[in-house]
């Protein structure tokens, strides 16, 4: 029995020290995660980060190597079993038949969620409806198109009326207006009150979450409300220009050690300062003393794409510097 006590009247998700292993390779690393009831969850990390071997954990579908951790206050560990029946799942390849229809592909997962044969012609409507499916019921799986696929896994993995959806990277591959409506649907469900744990790789679709938990190399390094981690984790300036020759001034930018990143976008430049001293008096007066002119220069908010990729950096510098450290070479 574990030493803790999680609180599952306010949380639907809570690990201590939650591990995978996978022979020598370590994916999930001692994880501590917390995912109050109700909330949108943005999980969010490169590629093999640990990401989707977490949430199958949180599933039951894998067992942990070590830790412990509740979904809906469900041992993950004595009752895998009951967490499954509890929850949606929607993995990064959509579990649909396609040789079945918009219907059968329902009526099927209905039946393996145990959905009462009584109400179940009732809530096969209700997903309909949710899913903007009407009038597609006869239409096969495989004959839909990117957008309404999407929507089909979803009302498929909500069918019996879970508590709690995992969306394992949901709109990969996706137009953007399908992913738009995806989204919107996404937070009508939090809004009604289910909790929801999504991946993305969609910088822009991470700011639409309540919560965001940046994973690396298997360990939780950041977790909170977008705004809190901005104000408190992000402490180096973001500024925006615009120049008559931008690539002249990217150029000239990210030759200067003040300067950690340069992005160009269209006419407009975007610049991640290495320092906090760093302003637009002080951008406009490299610049000219460089021979480039800058129309203007303005502080900006950082976006969760610098957050990101500010995160994946300080941590991947952090792991490089134990490696030398660990082989005796003096710290870069």
């Amino acid at each position: 029995m574990p030493s803790w006590a999680p609180d599952a009247g306010r949380l639907a998700v809570v690990t201590r020290g939650l591990t995978k292993r996978f022979g020598r390779l370590l994916a999930v690393d001692h994880l501590d995660l917390e995912v109050r009831r109700g909330e949108l969850y943005g999980f969010l990390g490169p590629n093999g980060a640990g990401k989707s071997t977490t949430l199958r954990m949180l599933c039951g579908i894998l067992e942990p190597s070590e830790g412990d951790g509740h979904v809906l206050g469900i041992d993950l560990r004595r009752h895998p079993e009951r967490v499954k029946s509890s929850i949606g799942y929607m993995s990064q390849r959509f579990s649909l038949y396609d040789d079945l229809t918009v219907e059968e592909n329902l009526t099927f997962y209905a039946r393996v969620y145990m959905v009462p044969r009584a109400g179940r012609a009732a809530r096969l409507q209700q997903m309909l409806r949710l899913g903007d499916l009407v009038g597609r019921e006869r239409q096969l799986a495989g004959q839909l198109s990117g957008g309404y696929r999407q929507r089909l896994a979803l009302t498929c993995a909500l069918v019996h009326g879970p508590e709690m959806v995992f969306l394992d990277e949901p709109t990969a591959g996706v137009d953007p207006v399908s992913r738009r409506t995806f989204w919107a649907l996404v937070r009508r469900l939090a809004d009604q009150g289910t909790t929801i744990l999504i991946t993305t790789h969609y910088m822009d679709e991470a700011e639409l979450c309540d919560t965001l938990g940046f994973i690396y190399q298997g360990r939780l390094i950041a977790h909170g409300p977008p705004a809190r981690i901005k104000a408190e984790a992000f402490a180096r300036p973001v500024l925006e220009l615009q120049a008559p020759d931008p690539r002249l001034a990217a150029e000239a930018l990210a030759e200067w050690d003040a300067v950690e990143e340069v992005v160009r976008a269209g006419a407009r430049v975007r610049v991640i300062g290495a320092r906090q001293d760093l302003d637009a008096a002080a951008l406009t007066a490299y610049l000219r003393a460089h021979g480039v002119a800058a129309e203007w220069v303005t502080a900006v908010e950082p976006t969760v794409e610098d957050l990101f990729v500010s995160f994946v950096d300080r941590e991947r510098k952090a792991r490089v510097r134990e490696q030398l450290q660990a082989l005796g070479a003096p710290p870069a």
